[in-house]
């Protein structure tokens, strides 16, 4: 069994920064990708930014600019620092790894495991 943990989420004023962590436990896998993903109460479930191992980063139009993902694919771990938030952005936030061969890893149905989701609640 695989788990993923995520860490870092709280409550900011707007303007401010977080720092997401997210690292994986349990069976041993290889990802190919890892990524974060945020809900807000009432919205489908979105797409923040990912990282394909050693082929490129992808961030999502709202927040390219402000955050930043970064990780270690050996320990399977990823990190999202988050600048310059806004009320907008308070969600739950997901990390997630894919361990399947994928064109593009910017849908729910490209990653395999996910985290319980952290809370992110930014206040005007």
């Amino acid at each position: 069994q695989v788990q993923l943990v995520e860490s870092g989420g709280g409550l900011v004023q707007a303007g401010g920064s977080l720092r997401l962590s997210c690292a994986a436990s349990g069976r041993t896998f290889s990802s190919y990708a890892m990524g974060w993903f945020r809900q807000a109460p009432g919205k489908e479930r979105e797409i923040v930014a990912r990282i394909n191992w050693g082929v490129n980063t992808y961030y999502g139009p709202s927040v390219k600019g402000r955050f930043t993902i970064s990780g270690d694919s050996g320990k399977n771990t990823v990190y999202l620092q988050m600048n310059s938030l806004k009320p907008e952005e308070t969600a739950v936030y997901y990390c997630a790894a894919a361990s399947r061969w994928s064109t593009w890893y910017d849908r729910d149905r490209d990653y395999d495991y996910w985290g319980q989701g952290t809370q992110v609640t930014v206040s005007s």
